[in-house]
This record gives C-alpha cells, structure tokens and sequence, in this order.
C-alpha cells in the first residue's frame, strides 16, 4: 500500500498574508486526517515564510497519522525534529533561501555528514529518509549512510510526462527496485499531481509513501479538500 502525506506547506502560506489564523493550520490538518490522508508534511525553514516551529511543536500531540518533517540538517533544525519526534524526517539540501526542494542529495561528498545525522534520528526512534535523484549509485550510497528511506524527486518526472509517460517513468522504476534491492523503503514526492500520480504508482514498484502539497492544495480550491484527497487516494489503489 502506498500512503498519501500531504504537505500543508502552502496553508501556512496563506495563513502567514494576512498574520492571522485563517485559515487554520491545525484545522486543516485534522480535516486531511478526516478526509483519509496517512500522513502530514511540513517543511520548517529558517525564515518561517510558511511553516514556523511553533505549528511544528501544535502538529505533533494532535496528529493522528504519520508526521514527516523536512528540512535541511542544520543545528537548529536537528534540534527542533530531536525534540519533537516525528515519524519521519526527510532530509534535503536545499538553501535556507531555497523557494522549494529543487534537487537531491549527492551522498558520496556528504556522506560522514549525512551518516551522522541518520545516526542521531535513528538513536531517537526517527525513521530518516535522504532525499535523491534516481542515480542508482547514489541511491546505494544512501543506504550506505544508514538511511532507512529515500525520497524519489520526481520533478523530471512529472516535466517529460505530457511528452513521453513511459520514458518519464522508466529511470523512476529501475530507481525504486534499485532501493528496494540495497534495504531502503521508497518515497516520492515533487510536482506529482492527478494528471500523472495514477500512472506513477502503477509503474514505481516497492512505492511505500508520496508526499504531495503545491498540486493538491491547488485541486483543493477548485475540487474541495474532501473531494481532491479522495481523488489522490483513489490514484494509488
């Protein structure tokens, strides 16, 4: 079974316009909760344009499903998931001034630097995935860093899919069995939306969770939220 995360970066965007609390974070993420998503996103950056660490601190006793916190390794980001103790932390190299995750980890420079930090989720009961690209090199060097997860960036993906699906998805299929055969569990997540998610899950085996904020939230103003989550869900029977 793959699980849906969703990633309500973009409600904490809104919210943060106006400086009050509409719409309502945790609001919201109980009802993603309601509607059946597995699980919750968040991405904490330094500057607080969306996320801030005190709605990371108000998600964590009031969730009910999974909790993935990404981020940047930092200091105060390790701090931060130390203390909380999400399910999951999803590490990315982005910039701090990053608009959005526009790349994966090269391991083998980061390697001792990534080891450790996997090492220290790991000693707190933290299940860590290390955010790639589909080389199948560096996928085995995430498992070498201990990781116990990667998480596919699947941007390239969903650029060459209204052109040619099954060239998209190819180096995406090998990417995940590739993972599956060195120990590593399989996420995904960038740009998948309801055009191209159905196709991806069909043809990605070993897919164990998805993490989908910018496209769902957008389908959330035409469709509902109740409507866009159940529609996501039903890509991924």
């Amino acid at each position: 079974m793959t699980t849906l995360s969703v990633n309500i970066n973009k409600i904490a965007t809104l919210r943060n316009a106006r400086g009050e609390n509409r719409p309502d974070l945790l609001g919201v993420a109980a009802d993603c909760e309601r509607y059946g998503a597995q699980g919750i996103t968040v991405h904490p950056r330094p500057d607080e344009r969306h996320i801030r660490q005190a709605d990371v601190w108000a998600l964590r006793p009031m969730l009910r499903t999974e909790f993935n916190i990404e981020g940047y390794p930092s200091k105060e980001f390790m701090e931060l998931v130390l203390k909380v103790k999400p399910a999951q932390v999803t590490l990315v190299p982005d910039a701090p001034d990053a608009i959005t995750s526009s790349a994966g980890w090269d391991v083998a420079p980061n390697l001792q630097f990534l080891t450790e930090v996997v090492d220290a989720l790991r000693d707190a009961g933290i299940r860590s995935s290390i955010f790639v690209g589909t080389d199948p090199d560096n996928i085995a060097m995430a498992a070498k860093a201990g990781a116990d997860r990667v998480e596919l960036y699947t941007k390239p993906y969903a650029d060459l899919f209204p052109v040619d699906p099954e060239a998209a998805v190819a180096p995406f299929a090998a990417a995940s069995r590739k993972a599956r055969s060195c120990g590593l569990g399989v996420n995904a997540g960038h740009d998948l939306s309801l055009e191209n998610l159905r196709f991806f899950h069909d043809r990605v085996p070993h897919l164990n969770e998805v993490s989908i904020g910018h496209a769902l939230i957008c389908d959330a103003l035409y469709l509902g939220l109740e409507e866009t989550i159940h529609r996501y869900l039903d890509c991924l029977k």
